[in-house]
């Protein structure tokens, strides 16, 4: 089932705040330009890659000197217009040593449940896939309230998945991968390598992620059943691991491999 991976043209791959900033909240450059630079290998193999960012509201922190993530609706959007603007600066930089040009593409729940609203959507993804640009996702934080927002990338990054047709969804994250139970209470467990959407995973999967995440197992697994739902596989694994995009996508053992049999 690893080996079907290395086929896979399409991409998603979401990458969690956890991972693209510092505990004080500002960007982790280091791992942004790794990042980067994996996503330009695999443009340049011949695959098209979209990627789903957290990071804006983590930018925001760092930008305004604050060291805790607001709790009030209209602090978080505030910050996240402070940080989405500098999120996409880094991005256009870095990929820009690299040649190649990158789309923001802000979406809310409408966007992708609005019939309408969602083939203008794929529509447009389509055009910039076409173009050879990189579509740079997120939720438009600053405008959604709480009542009509996808609310985690995670579901938000298996949505665009499966507004795409995509072939792969791989989530960036500070976990090594699915556990059969919490490893903090039980060290010395390895992760999952291979588990099926369909499996009792809700009984593995904890609360929320770190302090200025937003997701948690919980989502995590909730996105690998959207996505099982069209078909698509999911890999769950570490970010800030050396070549992790690399080595998924050669089929290597790295990660929970979440995939419908059959």
């Amino acid at each position: 089932m690893r080996a079907r991976l290395r086929q896979c043209k399409r991409i998603i791959i979401k990458v969690g705040t956890s991972t693209l900033t510092h505990p004080g909240g500002h960007l982790h450059l280091g791992r942004m330009e790794a990042l980067v630079r994996q996503i330009a290998d695999l443009h340049f193999e011949g695959r098209q890659v979209i990627l789903v960012t957290s990071g804006a509201v983590g930018a925001g922190l760092g930008k305004l000197g604050l060291t805790e993530r607001p709790a009030e609706v209209a602090a978080k959007q505030a910050l996240a217009a402070v940080g989405q603007g500098l999120l996409m600066q880094r991005y256009e930089g870095l990929f820009g040593e690299y040649g190649l040009v990158v789309g923001q593409v802000l979406l809310t729940r409408e966007d992708l449940e609005d019939p309408g609203r969602r083939e203008s959507s794929a529509q447009v993804m389509e055009r910039l896939l076409e173009w050879g640009v990189v579509p740079i996702v997120n939720e438009n934080d600053t405008v959604t309230s709480e009542e009509i927002r996808v609310g985690d990338n995670d579901t938000l990054s298996a949505r665009v998945a499966a507004l795409v047709g995509a072939d792969l969804l791989i989530l960036l994250s500070d976990v090594e991968g699915l556990y059969p139970a919490d490893p903090q209470l039980h060290p010395g467990l390895s992760p999952l390598s291979v588990v099926s959407p369909d499996d009792d995973l809700d009984s593995m999967a904890g609360g929320a992620g770190s302090a200025n995440g937003t997701g948690g197992m919980v989502t995590k697994v909730a996105a690998a059943r959207i996505c099982a739902e069209h078909g698509i596989p999911m890999v769950l694994a570490r970010g800030e691991r050396q070549d992790v995009l690399r080595q998924i996508m050669a089929g290597e053992e790295i990660g929970t491999l979440f995939i419908r049999e059959g």
